[in-house]
């Protein structure tokens, strides 16, 4: 039988966790009746509010993502009907601006940012070593010695690896 390393992992509660969280953000929305509506479209789509208009690569920058991931972040989007594409300023550009229909619920979504923002702050407060400490504390560690750095060491006397 081969052992299954999956079994056991670090980050999965964290993965779960996030992913329960973003559920409950989507039952927020859902019971808004703003429908159609992903949690990670938000981020692009205050953004497109706030700054107008952007081609995908200035959108992705923006909001720290790959363009690839950007690109299909906004494919969705656009058959969801929250954005919609045009001609950027050159041939391989596309600009990327809301719709209607995103313009009538972009203050709704501010709130609703802005709502999640304060809870997360009071979750925080309620536990002894919150979240954001967690993640300043780890970004510090891998400015040291990078993740993949800490892999390799890891790997490097493993024979399954070889």
């Amino acid at each position: 039988m081969v052992i299954d390393p999956t079994e056991s992992s670090a980050w999965r509660p964290l993965r779960l966790l996030q992913a329960a969280m973003d559920a409950d953000i989507a039952r927020v929305y859902a019971d808004a009746q703003i429908d159609g509506l992903k949690p990670s479209f938000v981020l692009p789509l205050l953004r497109l509010n706030a700054q107008g208009p952007l081609t995908i690569t200035e959108l992705a920058q923006s909001v720290q993502q790959t363009h690839s991931a950007m690109s299909q972040k906004v494919a969705a989007m656009r058959a969801a009907g929250w954005v919609r594409t045009g001609a950027g300023p050159d041939a391989r550009s596309k600009k990327v601006d809301l719709t209607t229909k995103a313009r009538r619920v972009a203050g709704r979504l501010a709130a609703e940012w802005q709502a999640t923002e304060a809870a997360i702050t009071d979750l925080e407060a309620e536990i002894p070593y919150p979240l954001s400490r967690v993640v300043a504390d780890i970004e510090q560690a891998l400015r040291r010695k990078s993740f993949a750095d800490r892999i390799a060491e890891k790997l490097a006397d493993d024979p399954a690896w070889h």
